[in-house]
């Protein structure tokens, strides 16, 4: 490689955008913007997420002909109009069978489609059931760079083919991604890919989707690394963003001249070379300053992850305004504050049902979580519909004293009032309960469970009062009122009840789900660590019990390592063995 390459910079645009599943038509015209703005500003290399044109994941939708054949198209639309620039986006392309692959097209040219190696099949993913396995490693010569570029989960590896592209030369590894969030794993992807250019000594460019689809959220910190694995660039977390970086050319080779690790060993993956057969534009001579955008606090970033899960839910399915059964308690509320930050107050209606056992000051709660979000509210009492439920049950439930049945109902008619609403006005239910409610089957099918979206459903319990006093603390007013987060939680369907009632306290319930479902622990290896075996042995009798109930539930958003649904996926009829 030359170190007289005119001691020019290349400049690189990272386009973090929200693609939408099967809308090729918008999903190109988001990239179109992108190499627009690229050339606008300067840059060579313009650089958008995995599965781009097709949005993340496109699941079934990959077995219909037209739709991949349209893709096609598409993609090679784009690369014809790639004039000026270096362009890599992902799209799924047909080739003696289906591969994740990526496009590269540079000055108005296709020059590679390469396809992704490492078909992640775990948790959410399920790319084996749908692509072919990549099996050539390529690196692009482009003047005095050599570019190689991977797909998602081809950097996770220590040994993916990044490795094989630096050892083959390349100075500039691009890696696109559609990487769903959790909570933490944007700090350990950062870590992780800061190892990754350090040990292949080349400039690491990750580029991430943002956005949401369906239960899944992706979170964008697309992020840009030195060759010593140092943080040149961020992306914001949860935000649609176009960032520039510089990256310099010299300096490179040296630091592998001088690294033992370059000189011992064999690597014998086999690389394949294309000549691009073009120079990069001219950069500057001066480098701009990279955006390192700030991490946000796990609070703010979990605030932000269930926001862009019901706008995106909502928006991206149709749906005009969402409804609320506000109970007066801490879910409802911060259901409720979630959906008016993510549609805004007009779009978001709230339901106040009490019944004859409703406190006065849960009623009194509900109004004001209804005031200080400034939403439409209703009342429609129960009582009168659950004094006629019981007269037409009475013949069936004589000489049974009152139990689960009486409270039941009242979930249920509180439910179908809701899906009432939904269906005349055209609003969708968002339903309330959260993680720690779905694991033990503390929540009422067809009642507190009926609707169209979950927004807490990976959320447990000691998160929600976590979350709902942080933004408390960031929001003038404070939406959620101070006695809702103190006072006892209760399902209030029966005199005097209170959660802990029938289930462990939160502080210590939430401890054995997290081991329990997230972790996979034992009950013995949960007791090992101290905590207490009959609130443990209950907890896991309840999740286990229960299975049959989670089925049932509205898609909800994955914001932990392990949710139900996809991620978990458990037999209804089983026996331990």
């Amino acid at each position: 490689m030359s170190q007289s390459y005119d001691g020019t910079w290349l400049r690189v645009a990272l386009v973090q955008t929200n693609a939408t599943v099967g809308d090729v038509a918008q999903n190109a015209d988001r990239i179109r913007e992108g190499m627009r703005r690229a050339r606008d500003q300067g840059a060579s290399v313009v650089v958008f997420p995995e599965l781009m044109l097709s949005g993340y994941p496109p699941e079934d939708l990959l077995f219909r002909p037209r739709f991949i054949e349209r893709l096609q198209e598409t993609a090679e639309q784009l690369a014809a109009e790639s004039q000026g620039l270096m362009v890599v986006f992902g799209y799924p392309y047909h080739r003696e069978g289906l591969y994740n692959g990526a496009m590269v097209a540079v000055d108005g040219r296709p020059i590679a489609t390469v396809a992704k190696q490492y078909l992640p099949n775990y948790g959410v993913f399920d790319e084996a059931r749908y692509f072919g396995r990549g099996q050539e490693t390529t690196v692009l010569d482009w003047g005095p760079w050599r570019v190689g570029v991977s797909i998602c989960e081809d950097v996770w590896y220590p040994d993916g083919p990044y490795i094989a592209q630096a050892r083959a030369g390349a100075n500039l590894l691009i890696n696109i991604s559609a990487s769903p969030y959790h909570r933490g794993k944007g700090a350990l992807r950062e870590r992780m890919l800061a190892t990754r250019a350090d040990d292949a000594s080349a400039h690491l460019v990750w580029v991430n989707l943002v956005g949401a689809q369906d239960e899944l959220v992706f979170d964008g910190r697309s992020a840009v690394f030195d060759s010593a694995g140092r943080l040149l660039a961020r992306a914001p977390t949860f935000a649609e963003a176009f960032v520039l970086v510089d990256l310099p050319y010299a300096s490179l080779e040296h630091r592998r001249w001088v690294d033992p690790r370059w000189r011992q060993g064999t690597f014998q993956v086999p690389v394949t070379h294309l000549a691009v057969g073009t120079e990069p534009p001219r950069g500057p001579t001066r480098p701009i300053a990279a955006e390192v955008a700030p991490e946000p606090s796990p609070e703010e970033e979990l605030f932000l992850a269930l926001v862009t899960g019901v706008r995106d839910y909502i928006e991206k399915n149709g749906f005009g305004d969402v409804v609320v059964g506000l109970s007066g308690g801490i879910d409802s509320a911060l259901t409720a504050a979630i959906a008016v930050e993510a549609l805004g107050p007009s779009r978001v209606h709230g339901v106040l049902m009490p019944s004859a056992i409703t406190s006065a000051e849960s009623r009194e709660d509900a109004l004001e979580v209804c005031r200080r979000l400034g939403i439409e509210w209703r009342e429609i009492p129960i009582a009168p519909i659950f004094s006629a439920f019981l007269e037409a049950l009475a013949p069936s439930f004589a000489g049974r004293p009152w139990d689960i049945a009486e409270e039941n109902l009242q979930a249920r008619i509180r439910g179908t009032l809701l899906m009432g609403l939904s269906n005349k006005l055209g609003w969708l239910v968002l339903t309330t309960g959260n993680k720690s409610e779905m694991a033990t089957g503390y929540s009422t099918l067809y009642g507190d469970m009926a609707g169209g979206f979950a927004v807490l459903k990976d959320v447990l319990k000691t998160d929600v009062f976590r979350l709902a006093r942080w933004l408390d603390a960031h929001r003038d007013p404070p939406p959620i009122p101070e006695r809702i987060l103190t006072k006892p939680p209760s399902a209030e369907l029966r005199p005097g009840q209170k959660d802990e009632d029938s289930l462990p306290p939160y502080a210590i319930l939430d401890q054995v789900l997290q081991g329990y479902i997230e972790e996979d622990l034992t009950a013995e290896a949960l007791v090992a660590a101290g905590l207490p075996r009959q609130h443990v042995e209950r907890a896991v009798a309840l999740v286990d019990r229960n299975e049959y109930k989670r089925r049932q539930a509205p898609v909800g958003i994955k914001v932990t390592p392990r949710a139900f649904g996809r991620d978990r996926r458990m037999p209804i009829t089983h026996r331990d063995s």
